[in-house]
């Protein structure tokens, strides 16, 4: 680990698609309260992962790595509690731990939002010359002030409130969207009882993370994104990045007031300095930084280029 300790800890995963060995390999990230469960019928991302999908099953072999500790293989004991002592670099380093063990040694993509994004940016520099393509979404290479401010503030509720996830939740709800997208959606209106939608809402969105949700592993989550930064105890960010090999294209959302646009801005620029194969794309919408997961059509637009070029290769292979 980073601080220094040994730990040794149960990785999970899923497999869509291909067989390993069998075709270019596509490693997703998942996000805060996200799990390997991508695609399929409960998959978070099922409108852009399967058959004949932008990240086509029928051609790519798609990895879903569990962050350790997220509760999704619904093991007590596999649930963490030291949860300080661990980083996004740690993380990072045990999902290459776990392709190394399925005997993967390099990538087609990998990508991820939010902090499966943060997540990506590191492997990409633990292993620079592994990847073919990066693809961080709504996400960033660093913890700014802002999101590091957040972070106490998710840290002190699930520390001292008496409904520590819902609580959290409520709070978290309103970073991942904006005004404009809870007003449209809301319009100041009351149920019968005269209770606000929104009210409803927010509560609502507590009690489902509090059922499905472990405290111990919203608490790792929440202070990983503490922990975002490539540049940590190591060189400048631009030295760091002009060592990786891969296409990166960095997906903003333009009303994201999490991980904010402006600052992916500023890593394209500083790229571009020092790197030619970088790109930027930014979504439009009302929705924040939950576009990436609401946004569909617009993100398999940014998606489907570099996809699809990959996709005519091994059709054209195969004749």
């Amino acid at each position: 680990m980073e601080n220094g300790k040994t730990k040794n800890i149960p990785l999970f995963y899923q497999v869509f698609g291909q067989p390993i060995g069998t075709s270019p390999i596509v490693v997703v990230n998942h996000a805060l309260t996200g799990n390997s469960d991508v695609s399929g019928e409960n998959g978070w991302w099922n409108d852009l992962i399967g058959s004949e999908k932008t990240i086509d099953t029928n051609y790519f072999t798609v990895i879903a790595f569990n962050i350790p500790g997220n509760g999704f293989d619904e093991n007590s004991a596999n649930l963490i509690s030291n949860y300080k002592d661990f980083t996004v670099r740690d993380i990072a380093s045990v999902f290459w731990q776990g392709l190394f063990s399925l005997e993967i040694d390099s990538v087609f993509t990998i990508i991820g939002g939010s902090l499966g994004g943060a997540i990506a940016w590191e492997m990409a520099v633990l292993q620079p010359n592994r990847i073919q393509n990066l693809i961080p979404i709504a996400t960033d290479w660093k913890a700014t002030d802002w999101v590091i401010a957040n972070v106490l503030i998710q840290e002190q509720i699930l520390n001292n409130s008496d409904d520590p996830i819902a609580n959290a939740r409520l709070h978290a709800m309103l970073l991942y969207r904006t005004p404009q997208s809870i007003n449209q959606k809301f319009q100041r209106k009351q149920n019968s009882n005269s209770e606000f939608h929104i009210e409803n809402w927010l509560l609502n969105h507590g009690i489902k993370l509090k059922n499905r949700f472990r405290l111990s592993s919203y608490r790792l989550m929440n202070h990983l994104l503490k922990t975002v930064d490539i540049t940590r105890n190591r060189d400048d960010f631009q030295t760091i990045t002009s060592k990786i090999s891969a296409n990166i294209h960095i997906v903003s959302v333009d009303t994201d007031y999490f991980f904010i646009a402006e600052e992916n801005l500023k890593t394209y620029s500083e790229l571009k300095a020092v790197k030619q194969n970088v790109f930027y794309h930014e979504i439009k919408s009302i929705h924040g930084h939950d576009a990436f997961l609401i946004e569909f059509e617009q993100l398999s637009q940014i998606l489907k280029p570099i996809f699809n070029t990959q996709k005519q290769q091994l059709c054209q292979s195969l004749k």
